[in-house]
């Protein structure tokens, strides 16, 4: 009579189920959606991958926010030099507003850890529609410069430490608002205007993202997949840039505010109905 064979002991190491790759092509999709906005708007793109990040990706709010900051470094680095390489950046102007955008950005991050952001998400809301319908009633001189002096140079750092502020608490790299104002209060050229947007969000993403790392809210095999496609598709988005007229590219930033203000009120609807 044979005895069976003792059961084996149970691995110390259980195998753990593979991460599904339907997550890693919907992270993909979302950088490569997010880096052709970023390219033609000269934003960050988050206002497009934040909530995609969380509807497609699985991702809960404040991991979409800081996975689509880190996403926005490289692709910020690529559309810059491409509006660069078209003569298209104030260097200067971006030194300036980064200034008060480092500062800005890492007392947003630290903000995202510690308040609350009802309140605060209906501010930036209202500030998104003044924002929108300024843009629609602006239309830009293409190739126009901002002249320095020292109240402007004051405003400039006041904008970046605003900008800052709203890149760290929202993900959005902050080009959102500074696209608008330097058109629109300052009077530079639209394509200026995207290509220094894009150049100042290079330290303020930088600075979030390293702040967002220290408090272990960043994961950056998610934030690389997304960083991937998104600087490859950044290229396409700033090529049509160039193609469009003034008007047209006012008009569609425009719209592109709408439906941030839009996603957001719908947002903090949603977290006033579940609070109660």
């Amino acid at each position: 009579m044979t005895s069976s064979p003792p059961p084996s002991p149970p691995s110390d190491h259980p195998a753990t189920p593979p991460e599904r790759p339907q997550r890693w092509w919907a992270l993909l999709v979302v950088g490569v959606l997010g880096g052709v906005m970023s390219g033609l708007f000269g934003v960050g793109g988050g206002i497009l991958m934040v909530p995609l990040l969380i509807l497609m990706a699985g991702l809960n709010q404040k991991q979409a926010a800081t996975t689509s900051l880190a996403a926005i470094i490289p692709a910020a680095l690529v559309g810059s030099a491409t509006y660069l390489a078209n003569d298209s950046v104030d260097v200067v102007v971006a030194g300036i507003v980064a200034v008060g955008g480092i500062a800005g950005s890492y007392v947003g991050a630290r903000l995202l850890r510690r308040i609350p952001m009802a309140w605060l998400r209906w501010l930036f809301i209202a500030l998104l529609v003044a924002v929108a319908i300024r843009m629609f009633l602006t239309v830009p001189e293409r190739g126009a410069d901002i002249e320095l002096s020292p109240l402007v140079v004051l405003a400039l750092v006041a904008t970046g430490l605003f900008m800052g502020v709203a890149s760290g608490l929202f993900g959005i790299g902050g080009g959102v608002i500074l696209v608008p104002v330097l058109i629109a209060l300052f009077g530079q050229g639209d394509l200026a205007a995207k290509g220094t947007s894009l150049l100042t969000m290079l330290p303020t993403a930088i600075m979030g993202t390293v702040t967002n790392l220290r408090g272990r809210m960043v994961d950056l095999r998610a934030g690389a997949v997304v960083g991937l496609g998104a600087t490859v598709a950044s290229f396409g988005g700033a090529s049509l840039a160039f193609l469009l007229p003034p008007r047209a590219s006012t008009v569609l930033f425009a719209l592109l505010v709408v439906v941030a203000a839009t996603q957001l009120t719908v947002r903090a609807i949603r977290m006033q109905r579940g609070g109660r």
